[in-house]
């Protein structure tokens, strides 16, 4: 049934019934509101006895309001804010409202809320103060939030500090203009970053498998003597962090095993904790390693970690620009010396080729000249032989070189004695050293030696070393030559009292085109090219070559060292020339020259006349074909830079013919490389002769094609 009353029953009612019920419905919705508030909400009386206690108070402060009510509201007042509470009450009764007041209150398992607090005096109908209502709203997570906003307020300051710090020290470092400086500079920014007590910056060498010290802070010397290289395997924190490309964190050397070999090294250097970053470039290539030491244990947190990352990635960018810019230098600063000392070696070839063609112009004038005798005459024959002779030598020298940089260079080597090459390079070198008068003394092992070894080759090593040493060594002066084995190689020696080399010449001696300003000033001739051929010959008998000098005017010491060869020597080759000579033609050989060079084709046929056989010669392909047909030669000399076909053609043409496939065929050209022989091979060509001819091998030649010839 409900209670709702009917108009007439309301209508009887008297007016006092009437207010008394509309009163009741009044605080029946209050207490509603109050007891569904979210807000603790609580009436004491002016003694500060508690009268009512809602649901939130309850949720609040833990107590029920059977616990409460009745009581004095100090249960839930600190003891050290009880004389606050007092205060309030008395503020109370003086009808003042408290508006947002923050304070603390204890709840009943005894933790501290921190509220905020409304209070107000409550009047009875005349006006009079009879108690106070308080509304408590719990501020804890309100509070709480505060309190990250602040953290979060003090993480942001420090980590703007930091980034302007980082700032500063990036700027600092790009404004290094050396790779040292810089170095220096990012170990000492780290360790002030990190609040470190010294440090050590590490670069990997070119080979990528050792880190070598570059910077270094606060260490002593024998820290820094047992740290100078850490290889993959070193248990250090450097050495781990090399391994696993990643920043390795050590708080307490003493609780880390790994540690523990170098614990007495820790304890004498003064640091407990360790932290060692990898410098990785942005191309993933490792530069090398910074560590930074502390004298306690010692743990960095994350944004100290995250700002020296961040500055990390800047120094790596350095190191790599400082290199490259380094390495650019380097290459630029040798183009600028090569190309130095090509025009050196230009000037130097003039002048040398310039030498001998002076005394053979002037021999040639003498000839003409009527009334020369005969021993004149062989005096200005054996100036021009001379001075052919070492134009051609200059020339062969400057080809070796160049096969030897291209890689194209063929070594024919046999099981050689030692004794027979240094006997051949002393020949070889006698003129010089016996025109200057030198004592020569040879120190070789009184066993046989034997080396694997190119005869012609290794003649040529020694005989230029035993030459230069004659040159730059003062008339009457003293060589030596010593030889000693050393384990499973051989040690030759050169040693004079000569001129010596200055400490700077040293480490570039064996460079092309490099001859020292003392010896260019006594040079009898050369192009700079004698020890660098050395090298290469040596590099390719697999051994190597140094030089030594006390300086100046102190002499020198050349070194060659070479692997023992096997005992067993293979018989000497037949010297094709000799054999020759000893079988001379009976009769000559018709030959046809084929040149557009007619001081060549002329004075070869002259030559060749001399020596009994029939010559004719031609300057153009097409009229020396023609010579050919109808003369039919047995051997046929031909240029390969002809005006109006190529020797290759050429060739390819007579081997056509039923006569021209008989024909000895000789290629006479100024080009002397591989691909040219072979090129003049599969045109047809029998030999390959470089121009200047020696005359020796054009009749060694000559002469073994008189012996395979029958008898006519």
């Amino acid at each position: 049934m409900g209670t709702t009353q009917s108009s007439a029953e309301v209508a009887a009612q008297s007016p006092a019934d009437t207010i008394s019920q509309a009163s009741f419905i009044a605080q029946a919705r209050l207490a509603a509101v109050v007891d569904s508030s979210d807000d603790a909400i609580v009436s004491k009386t002016l003694e500060g006895r508690i009268q009512s206690w809602n649901a939130a108070a309850e949720r609040l402060f833990g107590y029920t309001a059977a616990e409460v009510i009745g009581k004095t509201i100090m249960i839930i007042v600190p003891p050290e804010l009880q004389a606050e509470e007092r205060q309030i009450l008395e503020r109370l009764k003086r009808g003042e409202r408290i508006d947002h007041f923050e304070t603390v209150r204890l709840a009943k398992d005894g933790h501290r809320l921190p509220i905020s607090l409304t209070v107000s005096p409550v009047r009875d109908i005349n006006g009079v103060i009879v108690g106070a209502s308080k509304i408590a709203r719990d501020a804890s997570e309100r509070h709480r939030s505060e309190h990250e906003l602040r953290l979060t307020q003090g993480q942001l300051k420090a980590h703007a500090d930091a980034l302007a710090k980082l700032n500063e020290c990036t700027a600092r470092l790009w404004s290094c203009h050396t790779l040292q400086d810089g170095l220096e500079e990012i170990l000492n920014t780290v360790v002030e970053l990190l609040a470190a007590d010294k440090g050590h910056m590490q670069l990997l060498d070119d080979s990528g498998s050792v880190l070598r010290i570059a910077a270094h802070l606060g260490f002593a010397p024998d820290f820094l003597q047992a740290f100078r290289e850490v290889t993959l395997t070193n248990p250090s924190a450097p050495g781990r962090a090399f391994r696993s490309r990643a920043r390795v964190v050590i708080g307490d050397i003493a609780a880390d095993p790994p540690y523990e070999p170098l614990r007495p090294v820790a304890r004498q250097a003064d640091y407990r904790a360790v932290v060692s970053t990898p410098l990785i470039g942005p191309d993933g290539i490792l530069l090398g390693m910074l560590s930074t030491y502390f004298k306690t244990e010692h743990q960095p947190n994350e944004q100290e970690l995250r700002v020296v990352d961040l500055f990390v990635r800047h120094a790596c960018d350095f190191i790599r620009r400082c290199t490259m810019e380094q390495a650019l230098r380097l290459r630029e600063e040798s183009l600028r010396e090569a190309d130095r000392r090509k025009d050196e070696f230009l000037a130097l070839l003039a002048h040398e080729l310039r030498n001998p063609l002076a005394p053979v112009r002037y021999a040639l004038a003498a000839m003409r000249k009527p009334g020369l005798t005969d021993a004149q005459r062989a005096r200005a024959n054996e100036v021009i032989e001379r001075q052919v002779v070492h134009m051609t030598h200059l020339l062969d020298d400057l080809l070796d070189v160049s096969r030897i940089t291209r890689g194209s260079i063929e070594l024919k080597k046999s099981s050689t004695e030692l004794a027979l090459l240094i006997s051949a390079a002393v020949d070889a070198a006698r003129p010089v050293i016996d025109g200057k008068q030198h004592e020569l003394a040879l120190n070789l092992p009184r066993e046989a030696v034997y080396l694997e070894a190119d005869v012609v080759r290794l003649t040529q090593v020694f005989a230029n070393l035993l030459i230069n040493a004659a040159k730059y060594t003062d008339p009457k002066g003293s060589i030596r030559v010593d030889a000693v084995r050393e384990n499973d190689e051989l040690a030759i020696s050169i040693v004079d009292n000569g001129i010596g080399i200055a400490p700077d010449m040293l480490p570039r001696l064996f460079t092309l085109f490099t001859q020292a300003s003392s010896a260019l000033e006594r040079s009898e001739g050369g192009l700079g090219v004698g020890l660098s051929l050395v090298r290469g010959l040596v590099t390719l008998h697999g051994g190597r070559v140094e030089a030594r000098s006390a300086g100046l005017n102190q002499g020198s010491e050349f070194i060659v060292r070479l692997p023992l060869g096997r005992a067993e020597p293979l018989p000497a080759p037949v010297d094709a020339a000799t054999s020759a000579k000893a079988r001379p033609c009976d009769r000559g050989l018709t030959v046809v020259i084929i040149d557009d060079n007619e001081d060549v084709a002329d004075s070869c046929a002259t030559l060749l006349e001399l020596a009994g056989h029939r010559v004719r010669t031609a300057y153009t392909a097409h009229a020396g074909l023609e010579l050919a047909q109808a003369f039919q030669p047995e051997v046929m000399l031909l240029d390969i830079g002809l005006p109006d076909m190529s020797g290759y053609d050429l060739a390819a043409r007579i081997r056509a013919t039923a006569w021209g496939r008989e024909a000895i065929m000789v290629a006479v050209t100024g080009w002397g490389q591989e691909a040219d022989r072979e090129r003049a091979f599969r045109s047809g060509f029998d030999h390959h002769l470089t121009k200047p001819i020696a005359t020796d091998a054009l009749e060694s030649l000559l002469q073994s094609r008189c012996s395979c010839r029958r008898p006519g």
